[in-house]
Formats: C-alpha cells, structure tokens, sequence
C-alpha cells in the first residue's frame, strides 16, 4: 500500500500533527474555564428569558 486511501488522502500519524493543536474535548481544562462557562451560561438564560419577561 502506498500510504494513501482509496480517496488519495495521505495517512496521517499522532506524531505528524501539529504540536500546538488540541481537539477542545481531549483537553484538560481547570475550574476557571467551568467558572466562565457558567457566566456564559447565565447570562445567556438571562437574555432569553428574563429580558423578554420584562420587556413583554
């Protein structure tokens, strides 16, 4: 086999990746990013629910 599939795509290897990209699932992430992810959260319940309750 020539390394390349049957759509002439070249076989690729962890260890031919780029070494800066990381799939965002696969990466480890603190209690900051859960901390920004639940203001984010928040606020986004916020603005689809409470701002029009208000408004209407």
């Amino acid at each position: 086999m020539t390394g390349e599939d049957e759509h002439g795509h070249q076989d690729t290897d962890a260890s031919d990746a780029e070494p800066g990209r990381e799939t965002a699932p696969q990466s480890p992430y603190g209690m900051r990013a859960v901390g920004i992810g639940f203001a984010v959260l928040a606020v986004g319940l916020l603005v689809a629910f409470a701002v029009p309750l208000l408004l209407g």
